[in-house]
Formats: structure tokens, sequence, C-alpha cells
């Protein structure tokens, strides 16, 4: 008879705050803020919504992400959005936005104390294969499919790709505006000179 005596390996804590860390990259200054969960924040040119915040027990392995969607606003005052996925404090340089002039990561979750615990479903066995099916070798993906040309270039050699622009999206207003070079951290230039 085994006792269950801590939380399980799949265990995670849910947090109401997550914390990022943003670069402006023509003054070189690095800053920290604090977004609650569902609260949309602007640091430069990037809107940062944060919708959950998981972290580990103290006891395990530390591992803290965030499901974040981040807009950018343009110098037209279009929204757009250029990220949507899981950031990833153990690795910011993977799992960070990397915008022209502002860059954002994950740095931590915090102020979590509601423990989730998810369940653990058995793993499903492998497919039997049938052994009186021949195997197929895998396709070069380098290679054209059978009745299909390889593509050219067009004449001269260059091919030009346009980068992706983003998903349009509707605006949203920001709590707080996090601009790097104001002379005030967190000095909101909308609202008046107030922090």
């Amino acid at each position: 008879m085994l006792a269950a005596t801590g939380p399980a390996q799949a265990d995670r804590i849910r947090n109401p705050t997550a914390v990022f860390a943003g670069l402006d990259k023509i003054t070189g200054r690095i800053i920290s803020f604090e977004v609650a969960i569902d609260e949309t924040v602007q640091f430069g040119a990037l809107q940062l919504t944060p919708r959950v915040c998981w972290t580990r027990p103290p006891t395990e392995a530390p591992q803290t992400d965030a499901f974040v969607e981040v807009d950018e606003v343009t110098v037209k005052n279009e929204y757009r959005r250029i990220f949507t996925g899981w950031m990833y404090a153990a690795s910011p340089g993977l799992h960070g936005v990397e915008h022209a002039i502002y860059d954002a990561w994950l740095t931590d979750c915090k102020g979590g104390t509601e423990l989730v615990v998810d369940p653990k479903e058995p793993e499903a066995p492998p497919p039997a294969e049938d052994p009186r099916k021949p195997r197929t070798p895998p396709r070069d993906p380098n290679q054209p499919l059978s009745g299909q040309q390889p593509a050219l270039p067009p004449p001269g050699g260059r091919i030009d790709v346009e980068p992706p622009r983003g998903v349009p999206v509707q605006p949203q207003r920001p709590s707080q505006r996090f601009f790097p070079t104001n002379p005030t951290p967190g000095r909101d230039p909308a609202a008046g000179g107030g922090a």
C-alpha cells in the first residue's frame, strides 16, 4: 500500500500575475513589469495580454510558462496580432517576442496558491503493424511530388518574400503603459503624467 505524500509530477499552480521583462533596443534599457491575467498592458509598441500563467510546486523542478497574446500598434495606429502562444521563462530566447524595436519575454509568475491536479491518463500502446503491408520509404521533402515540376525562380534569379504582417485585431485599451524612454518608470503618457 502506497500513500501519496506530495503533489504528482504533472501538478501545477495557477498564478494571477505574470512578470515580463522588456527590452528597448534603441536605448538598451530593460524593464520588468507585472501584468494581471486577462489584463492588457502596453510596452512600447507591443500590447501584452497573458491568459494563464503556470508554475510548479516548490518540491518539483521549476517550470514557469504562460499563454500570451501580443499585438503590435503600428505607426498608422493599426493593431496586428503578432504572437499567440506559450512563453517559457526557462528559454526566453526561444519563446519571447522579438520586434524591430521592442522585445518582451516571460520571467516569472507570482501570487498563485491554487494547485491544479492534472488527471493522469495511461499511454495508449503503439498500433501494431500489419506484417503483410510493405513499408514505403519516407519521401524526400526537397524532391517534387510525382507529376509536378519544381518551382523555378523568376528571371534574374531573385525571389522576394514579403514578411508576415500579422493578423488585424480590434484595438484594446491598455490598463498601463510602459515606455522605456520615459524618465519615470511606469509613467503612462496617456494618463497625464501619473503612474
